[in-house]
């Protein structure tokens, strides 16, 4: 029998010279395609966080939402969008970070987080650590605190997890390349 980790990498796609050339994109959507394998890593989430205290969990545009919404419905806690800039329509609060290839800017409902407030951050694919670290100088500039990281795919030889544990140890990934 194949573990989840054996199914999770079975299901993803690469995809090769995109966005760029010399770039293998790891493409999750065909899990998407599968509700058994979907429901299984929900499962398997939602059992690994339970004890965990954790007050909300923010996913990080656009794929952190689509296992991030589902694994906050399933913990019973409110899940916080953190976009890109422009996205939102509400008052927001914003943070600027350099990507390797150029910057970019996210935002955060400034009611989304209050002080004190554990965030699990959520997204689909770690590669070097820019956006997520982002997203929890956002959730810090609310006076929220970093409850932990959680991705579906860690790109280890990026080494993104190494510029995460400065801000938490709490790291966790059902694959890694």
């Amino acid at each position: 029998m194949q573990s989840l980790e054996e199914k999770v990498k079975s299901a993803i796609r690469d995809v090769v010279d995109f966005p760029k050339p010399g770039i293998i994109f790891k493409d999750i959507t065909p899990i998407m395609m599968n509700p058994e394998l979907s429901n299984e890593i929900l499962n398997h989430l939602a059992e690994y966080y339970r004890e965990q205290k954790i007050d909300k969990i923010a996913g990080i545009e656009s794929r952190g939402f689509l296992f991030g919404y589902a694994l906050a419905m399933k913990l019973n806690k409110p899940f916080v969008l953190i976009r890109k800039k422009g996205k939102l329509p509400y008052n927001k609060i914003a943070f600027a970070y350099d990507l390797e290839y150029g910057s970019a800017e996210i935002e955060m409902h400034t009611d989304a987080v209050f002080d004190g407030e554990k965030v699990l951050i959520h997204d689909d694919l770690l590669a070097t650590g820019g956006s997520a670290a982002a997203a929890a100088m956002l959730i810090e500039k609310s006076g929220g605190k970093i409850a932990g990281f959680n991705f579906l795919v860690n790109l280890k030889f990026l080494k993104g997890d190494e510029k995460l544990k400065t801000i938490t140890e709490n790291i966790y990934n059902l694959v890694a390349y």
